[in-house]
């Protein structure tokens, strides 16, 4: 039995090895999307539609507002917002492949009303976007 013990320790100091390495590209994966961020490109802001009611967003000229919460009924959102200049719904999708959430796009700076109905929950929530300029 002790010939066997040996490649199984060396099996496991490999495989301990390996998974190190693993770690450490994961890290500069995280370093490099890190620096991406700093030329120019801005993760889209994040809300939960079951928790925006009667709140203000603020969102960067440009970005998006990403609406998740609802995984039954996403496709069924529609929205009336007061200044269609300042901001623009994207109604969720599925296309077969991926399921997309409803969103907010930011056109310019300013402030607008949004009211946001599910036509299958009976859900409305509204809210206020207000829409800052780029530094």
């Amino acid at each position: 039995m002790p010939p066997l013990r040996r490649p199984l320790l060396r099996t496991g100091a490999l495989a301990l090895a390996a998974g190190a390495m693993i770690a450490l590209v994961g890290c500069a994966a995280s370093d490099d999307a890190a620096d991406a961020g700093s030329t120019g490109t801005i993760a889209p802001v994040i809300v939960d539609i079951n928790e925006i009611d009667g709140t203000t967003i603020q969102v960067v000229e440009g970005n998006v507002i990403d609406l998740i919460g609802d995984d039954d009924t996403y496709l069924d959102w529609t929205a009336d917002i007061a200044d269609t200049s300042v901001v623009e719904f994207t109604p969720g999708k599925d296309d077969g492949s991926a399921q997309f959430n409803p969103g907010l796009t930011a056109l310019s700076t300013g402030e607008s009303e949004v009211a946001l109905d599910n036509s299958a929950s009976g859900d409305t929530v509204t809210f206020t976007v207000e829409v800052t300029a780029k530094d």
